[in-house]
């Protein structure tokens, strides 16, 4: 038995949408607004997170770049991020010649601490990055009033979050600019791409510049740009994933229920929401100080127990920073993410479960 941390589940819905892409020949769009596909997309996505503008790009990473991008983050700037991320957060803010600044980590949900995040502002901050990992939300509210204080805008990466929300509203909405991915270990995919949600009419218009190297009508670049466009196909798949998207969040959810009912005896630390908090169970996610052994024996019977993240972006060999994040570092060498996937059944929650009993 194999049982995959995350694994895309697509079926003959996506299949047939590329096929026609591919038979019609209109891969892709330079127009200003993209093609058709990628303009449903957007619509499909905006009415979800209920934002009023999304702007469909080729990555998570250059979601990021476009909306740094679009607050004119430059060379000198300093944009406070968690260091307990995947690399692409920093390297997004290195990417527009900024300095990531690294902040602690509060060990209830593994997201940004404020208090860090306020002992960490100069006056070469132009940016906070939370980062809503494993699907969990960010403590927004006394982020929002640290920013507000110091009138320094926020981009959410929501790469993580797509369909958790705080207070009813959905992650990425709450600030300037939201940014996901669609790579395919998400909860949903586009083979690869990502999007920016905004309710602000002068972002959207500075992002879909920005996404084609500055240009409106064509070769009349008015911004810095890239190509960071959609592709067609990746925007038709995208599209079909939406429709799919409440259900494979509903089993998420049942899985993760399931799950922690049965590890309820173990003396594993077991993911909870917070109050007025509701997570899209991207990953289930435990601490125990015996994480290596038992990833290696759960890895040992075909599950694919995975740790995310074993070493803190601060910590690589590329950043190697000797800043002192203590609750970070004990993340690093306690987290563990378990299987809860829609193609996961429960008959795999009960082998996950029994497995993990039986090894501690």
């Amino acid at each position: 038995m194999k049982i995959p941390i995350n694994i895309p589940f697509v079926g003959r819905e996506e299949i047939s949408v590329v096929t026609s892409i591919l038979k019609n020949g209109a891969l892709t769009s330079a127009s200003n607004q993209g093609g058709k596909h990628v303009q449903a997309f957007e619509k499909s996505v905006s009415s979800f997170v209920n934002a009023k503008y999304a702007v469909a790009v080729n990555s998570g990473t250059a979601a990021l770049q476009a909306a740094l991008y679009a607050l004119d983050i430059k060379y000198g700037d300093e944009v406070l991020i968690p260091s307990f991320t995947f690399v692409a957060t920093a390297n997004s803010v290195l990417s527009t010649g900024a300095k990531p600044i690294f902040v602690d980590i509060l060990k209830e949900n593994y997201t940004m601490d404020p208090d860090d995040l306020q002992k960490k502002i100069t006056k070469n901050t132009k940016a906070i990055v939370p980062v809503h990992l494993y699907g969990n939300v960010a403590y927004l509210d006394k982020i929002s009033e640290i920013a507000k204080k110091f009138n320094i805008p926020i981009i959410e990466d929501s790469a993580q979050s797509l369909g958790s929300t705080f207070k009813g509203k959905h992650t990425g909405t709450f600030f300037e600019m939201g940014c996901f991915s669609m790579y395919p270990a998400k909860v949903m995919t586009a083979g690869e791409g990502g999007f920016i949600v905004t309710n602000n009419k002068k972002f959207r218009d500075k992002l879909l510049m920005i996404r084609n190297h500055g240009m409106v009508k064509g070769y009349d670049s008015k911004i810095f740009g890239l190509n960071l466009r959609l592709p067609e196909i990746n925007a038709a798949i995208a599209t079909v994933q939406m429709k799919k998207l409440p259900n494979f969040l509903k089993t998420r959810q049942k899985n993760a229920e399931l799950l922690s009912k049965l590890l309820l005896k173990s003396n594993l630390n077991l993911p909870q929401e917070r109050k007025n908090e509701k997570v899209n169970w991207y990953l289930y996610t435990v601490t125990t100080p015996k994480r290596n052994v038992l990833l290696k024996k759960l890895n040992a019977k075909g599950i694919g127990a995975a740790s995310y993240y074993p070493i803190p972006v601060h910590k690589t060999p590329f950043y190697k920073s000797k800043i002192n994040l203590p609750a970070t570092n004990w993340a690093a060498s306690h987290v563990l993410s378990l299987p809860i996937h829609p193609r996961v059944t429960s008959k795999n929650i009960e082998f996950i479960a029994k497995s993990i009993l039986k090894i501690l």
